[in-house]
């Protein structure tokens, strides 16, 4: 054996040696690194387009900081930080913490710019006069899909930031001279990037194929008409959004669920909890309101199925395992920690009677003993005592729930993530149409979600154009999207964050909202940003020291 191993490295050497012989032998040809270099046909340039998939699943999955995803809705109107919390989310409900070395906000301003990026690397490619490889109509496809995620990464900075700088071409070296360019300039790259989008992304049902179908996690033009019209509405272009959300409606291409379906639709449950089911998120699993669905996959089966370990399920789930009769099971959701807990508004003041939305198959209230090891108890009702309503058998929304038998510890969550849904564009729309003052077609719009929400009793749901405002809007919202929707946002685009996290939420009774003030409707520019731009100065957020 020891005589071969010889043989070997002396091959080696040979070999080395007659190359190093050899001029091409240093001459560096990358094929699989994520450079410029690579992007020069067609192959190479989907292979990045993917990659902006995977990088968006970063912006809900850090599962070093798994208060990420409350950083998003404690301390507005919806939800309250349990004694579970995790630390990140902190100065999200006492804003006295809020400063500009918060980490949440550094991580997310580290996100959108590494989007830009990655963005602004194809979309220059693309743009190179050298690239002769791809026809015209195949450049804008793929620059339109880029420029969908560019605009995406720059809406979130404009509502989280205000104006931020603006870059357009790819960086390749360290940059210390940022400037923050208006607001006004912000949004028209946004408008820009996404006008091109709509026209040059293909209809949903045109999207390509592979051997499993169609891709429809991939961006189609109604993804672009829908960030647009947001985009529109924080801009105060009300009517502008309206067109766009109206194309989409009237598209034909996507239909309120209003029946049962998919793989639990001969169990108990109802139509709307079906949309949330794992297995039925997809367009091609019959979800028919779906636009746009971040796409995960079991990562025991399909390798890099998803990023860094999700934490939606023990965000927004209770820990009822800590309740001695209590296993862990697919009906009660799998594992969760109960991070945080919705607002009492939520729970007491939100829903009609009769609310689809808030039947006991979308938010659990009630527990059942369900460990047949301990007979004494088994099949009871579980009783509330001590903080459990906070904590262990808080009431919830089981729009996350998802439970691997194979993993009951659960650390990730595996569902996919329903970004849009055609609920979201009649609230959209009746939101543009109250701010023109279209009362009686904001009305239509929001009945036409209520219909669905009560089903068989369409005039108790039924409201009036005498009712239509922003706040009756944003508590539409809520029924219709709480824990899908990033609330924060919402608050900050429709600037009403401070007056609706005080009137709603200010007054619970564990961690409640304090130090809230104008001053949060936006983010604090990342101090790390400021220091290490020396050459220039980037201005901090008024009201942040």
């Amino acid at each position: 054996m020891k005589k071969i191993y010889v043989k070997l490295a002396a091959l080696a050497a040979v070999v080395l040696a007659t190359s190093s012989c050899q001029k091409s032998f240093l001459d560096e040809k990358p094929y699989s690194s994520y450079t410029p270099i690579t992007l020069n046909d067609s192959l190479g340039l989907n292979s990045s387009l993917v990659g902006l998939y995977n990088h968006t699943s970063t912006y809900y999955s850090w599962s070093g900081q798994q208060g990420w995803l409350s950083v998003w809705q404690v301390g507005t109107d919806v939800a309250n930080a349990t004694p579970n919390q995790q630390g990140i989310e902190i100065p999200y409900y006492n804003y006295t913490l809020l400063t500009p070395t918060d980490g949440a906000a550094s991580y997310f301003w580290n996100r959108n710019y590494i989007m830009v990026n990655l963005t602004n690397t194809i979309i220059n490619s693309v743009e190179d006069p050298s690239l002769t490889a791809i026809s015209q109509g195949g450049k804008n496809r793929i620059s339109a899909e880029a420029k969908f995620f560019r605009a995406y990464a720059y809406n979130n900075l404009a509502t989280c930031f205000g104006g931020v700088p603006v870059i357009t071409k790819a960086l390749s070296a360290p940059k210390t001279d940022f400037v923050r360019a208006s607001l006004d300039e912000v949004n028209k790259v946004i408008v820009e990037d996404l006008t091109f989008a709509v026209n040059n992304l293909p209809d949903i049902e045109s999207v390509g194929s592979n051997t499993k179908g169609k891709l429809y996690g991939r961006a189609n033009k109604f993804m672009a008409m829908q960030l647009l019209a947001e985009a529109y509405l924080r801009m105060d272009k009300p009517d502008l959004a309206e067109a766009q959300l109206q194309s989409i409606i009237n598209s034909g291409r996507f239909k309120l669920v209003k029946g049962r379906y998919g793989i639990q639709s001969t169990q108990p449950g109802d139509y709307y909890h079906d949309m949330f089911i794992y297995g039925n998120q997809r367009r091609v699993q019959g979800n028919t309101e779906a636009i746009w669905v971040l796409e995960q996959e079991n990562p025991n089966t399909v390798v890099g199925g998803i990023t860094d370990n999700p934490q939606h399920r023990r965000v927004w789930g209770a820990a009822y395992h800590n309740v001695p009769g209590m296993a862990l099971s697919d009906s009660t959701g799998g594992r969760a920690l109960g991070r945080l807990r919705l607002s009492n508004w939520v729970l007491y003041e939100l829903y009609k009677p009769g609310d689809i939305r808030n039947s006991p198959y979308n938010i659990r209230r009630r527990y059942v003993y369900n460990d047949a090891s301990k007979p004494s108890t088994f099949g009871k009702p579980v009783p509330y005592a001590g903080a459990d309503t906070v904590f262990n058998l808080a009431p919830h929304t089981t729009k996350w729930y998802q439970f691997d038998p194979n993993d009951t510890f659960g650390y990730a969550m595996i569902k996919d993530m329903v970004l849009m849904r055609l609920g979201e564009t009649y609230l959209l729309l009746a939101e543009a149409q109250v701010k023109q003052g279209k009362l009686e077609a904001a009305a239509t719009s929001i009945n036409t979600l209520r219909e669905r929400a009560f089903p068989g009793y369409p005039s108790v749901g039924k409201v009036s154009s005498s009712e239509m405002t922003l706040n009756f809007v944003l508590d539409e919202r809520v029924r219709e999207l709480v824990g899908e929707e990033n609330r924060r946002m919402t608050l900050m685009r429709t600037k009403t964050l401070v007056e609706r996290a005080t009137r709603l939420n200010g007054n619970n009774g564990f961690n409640p909202t304090r130090g809230l003030s104008n001053t949060h409707l936006l983010m604090p520019i990342p101090l790390t940003e400021i220091q290490l731009n020396k050459d220039a100065v980037l201005e901090q957020n008024p009201g942040y020291n």
